[in-house]
């Protein structure tokens, strides 16, 4: 079990880290659970799922691809973490940037369509479950980030990843940490709703790609020999 925990550690670490910035999906999602909590969950699982897709798919390239170019792996390892440098960098650079408001109060309940999971109505129930999931997959989905971040981060982690046991203990992780924090953000949603302020959503965001940040870094050493 132990040979499982460092990949399962890592796993986790990717996960936080492509979930927590708090971009306009955390914001979406915010909103939802301020509407309503059950279909919040499910939209939130529907993150975490994309995240475990591009994780998976990228999974199972990754170490094929490094097999490929094992001679310059170390090149590989370089490139995979300029690549995420580059996103965090540019994510923290926007950081800097003034905070926008916080995310708008929810219609009045007359405002609201029918049928959109915020009543008591049928899609209160678990088909506004599924319309929220469905939504909140294809939202995610279309974020060419997601993918390019878990392409670079498991072809640059080929050598850890090379038997089923290692490679589902890494997506265990991501799975397990983008759910878990996709959830507690449902919480905060319905909790705490408008009172989550700017400063908050900012530091979570620089959070999030700090440990990007980081995790290129590790990957990066030890630097290709250039004798």
């Amino acid at each position: 079990m132990s040979e499982l925990f460092s990949p399962a550690l890592s796993g986790a670490v990717a996960g936080l880290g492509v979930a927590m910035p708090m971009g306009a999906m955390s914001v979406l999602l915010l909103q939802e659970a301020m509407r309503h909590r059950r279909t919040a969950v499910a939209a939130a699982a529907g993150i975490a799922a994309v995240d475990l897709g591009y994780a998976a798919l990228a999974t199972a390239v990754g170490p094929w691809v490094a097999s490929r170019v094992s001679p310059v792996e170390a090149w590989i390892r370089l490139f995979a973490a300029a690549v995420l440098l580059s996103i965090a960098a540019h994510a923290l650079h926007r950081s800097a940037r003034p905070a926008s408001s916080t995310p708008p109060a929810p219609p009045p309940p007359g405002d609201r369509p029918p049928g959109d999971g915020t009543g008591s109505g049928g899609g209160a129930g678990g088909a506004g479950a599924v319309r929220a999931f469905g939504r909140y997959v294809g939202l995610t989905a279309v974020n060419p980030t997601t993918a390019l971040y878990f392409a670079a981060l498991t072809t640059a982690q080929a050598s850890a990843l090379t038997t089923p046991a290692t490679a589902g203990a890494f997506l265990v992780g991501v799975a397990a940490a983008s759910l878990l924090w996709q959830q507690t953000l449902v919480a905060l949603g319905a909790f705490a709703g408008r009172r989550i302020s700017p400063a908050a959503r900012a530091w979570t965001f620089r959070l999030g790609y700090g440990l990007v940040a980081a995790y290129a870094l590790k990957i990066a050493f030890p630097l290709p020999d250039l004798a």
